[in-house]
């Protein structure tokens, strides 16, 4: 019973910050308020219908995808390397990995304002080496740079994290089986890293395609992704309705996503080792 009470305050705490909020997210999503008092209605759901908003939702999606993709091909060898019994200074490696995220996520993109602005630091390294300058900020190239660096850590560490728990054993059999680099990697090394890989896909995939800040600044409201137009429903248009919609598509869409992953995670891992 003690031990009962001890998880109250929790269970408050979620009451009032999970629980609560949804309720309210699935109620304006499905209510209209009218001069008689609410009523259901699905009109905020038919306007997402319409193409400017699946083009944006699609645009979202893709800039998303690009982003975990990039982080996937940086963080596995990253990790890997962080992982590797013979690697003397992990853990400085991990400290520039990790210190990063100790800062304001707002002052990491504006830093990079600075870096990519056309008299920024970069421009001006690569005038001084006599290369042509770079032109990407207020572009898609600017925002994928800016979900790259600051969704590459939750990458790496989950991927590190399996890594680093393979028996070597289980390495030294497949080498004395015959196995080369490649071969091991390949049947061995990857598939048991895979609970590590789909935590950090998922990891990185839910906060790109719902980000706004990155978006805003890096992106220079040249165009609009999905969280830009959930912020612009609830701050600018005052249009609880349909931002409340708009959110829980992407929740439905990052349970979807989540679900598939968990499943493909539940069906690799009987047979790890193919």
């Amino acid at each position: 019973m003690k031990r009962k009470w001890l998880a109250s305050p929790y269970i408050v705490w979620m009451l009032i910050f999970i629980v609560v909020p949804v309720f309210l997210v699935l109620f304006y999503s499905v209510a209209e308020q009218t001069e008689d008092g609410w009523s259901l209605t699905a009109e905020h759901f038919r306007r997402f219908v319409d193409p400017i908003y699946i083009n944006v939702l699609v645009r979202s999606v893709v800039l998303a995808l690009v982003s975990t993709v990039i982080c996937l091909l940086l963080g596995y060898p990253m990790a890997a390397i962080l992982a590797s019994k013979e690697y003397a200074r992990k853990k400085i490696m991990y400290m520039l990995i990790v210190m990063p995220m100790w800062m304001n996520f707002l002052l990491r993109t504006y830093a990079w304002m600075t870096l990519l602005e056309r008299n920024g630091v970069i421009n001006s390294i690569l005038s001084l080496l006599r290369l042509p300058a770079i032109d990407i900020l207020y572009t898609n190239k600017a925002v994928v740079l800016g979900m790259v660096y600051n969704f590459l850590p939750f990458m790496i560490l989950p991927i590190y994290s399996v890594l680093s728990k393979i028996d070597d054993s289980v390495i030294e059999a497949a080498q004395d089986l015959g196995g080369n680099s490649i071969t091991v990697f390949r049947r061995v090394v990857f598939p048991l890293s895979l609970p590590g890989v789909i935590s950090g896909i998922t990891m990185v995939f839910m906060p790109a395609v719902t980000t706004f800040v990155i978006s805003r600044l890096l992106g220079g409201g040249q165009f609009m992704l999905i969280g830009n137009l959930i912020e612009q429903q609830f701050l600018s248009s005052g249009d609880w309705g349909f931002g409340s919609a708009l959110s829980v598509i992407m929740m439905l869409l990052i349970l979807g996503s989540m679900g598939i992953m968990s499943r493909y995670e539940q069906e690799s891992g009987g047979g790890a080792l193919w």
